[in-house]
């Protein structure tokens, strides 16, 4: 089956405003919200969960670590290349950034506990274990930024799932990041 990738012209009425907007805040059309606009409505929940994990108490920075970090475990190249390029432009740390895209500690223990608690909430499904929400808690998150993980886990996986099943052509923009897990 192949995907359309959608222009604000060629979208369904229910999708244009939305890929308006975004092309607007973006300044141009991601590749995955033009394939979204197949489903207005897959488009219109992610672009919404998307603002409100922006507006959850983890940093920008943080945010970008739950984004990409999901993205590696589900090995999404179009998604860790995207949040690559973006975790740039918000200024989280290059160190931080390889550190996920070759999957080893990031070098600030409170950081790296956040990325272990994402991949082991990935990994196990919805069940982290114990001792790695233990080990986030104790590095100084709350009970609120573990419910705000599962957030960020649940809107990239929407971006995921949908950039596995319509292989999504990597835009421009975020080659400069290509990715590809490395065995």
């Amino acid at each position: 089956m192949s995907y359309r990738v959608h222009s604000i012209e060629t979208a369904p009425e229910g999708a244009r405003d939305d890929l308006a907007k975004a092309c607007e805040r973006y300044g141009f059309l991601p590749n995955l919200l033009g394939v979204m606009a197949e489903a207005p409505t897959l488009l219109r929940g992610y672009l919404g969960l998307m603002r409100l994990f922006e507006e959850s108490s983890l940093t920008p920075t943080e945010r970008q670590i739950v984004l990409l970090t999901v993205s590696h475990e589900n090995v999404c190249t179009y998604c860790v290349a995207a949040h690559s390029v973006i975790a740039e432009i918000q200024k989280v740390p290059a160190e931080v950034i390889q550190a996920i895209r070759d999957d080893v500690p990031i070098p600030d223990p409170k950081l790296e506990a956040l990325r272990r608690f994402a991949r082991a909430v990935v990994i196990g499904r919805g069940h982290p274990g114990k001792a790695a929400l233990d080990g986030f808690i104790a590095a100084g998150y709350s009970e609120a930024n573990v419910l705000e993980v599962v957030l960020g886990v649940g809107v990239k996986t929407l971006s995921n799932y949908t950039n596995h099943i319509a292989e999504t052509p990597l835009d421009a923009a975020f080659a400069p990041a290509k990715w590809d897990k490395v065995a």
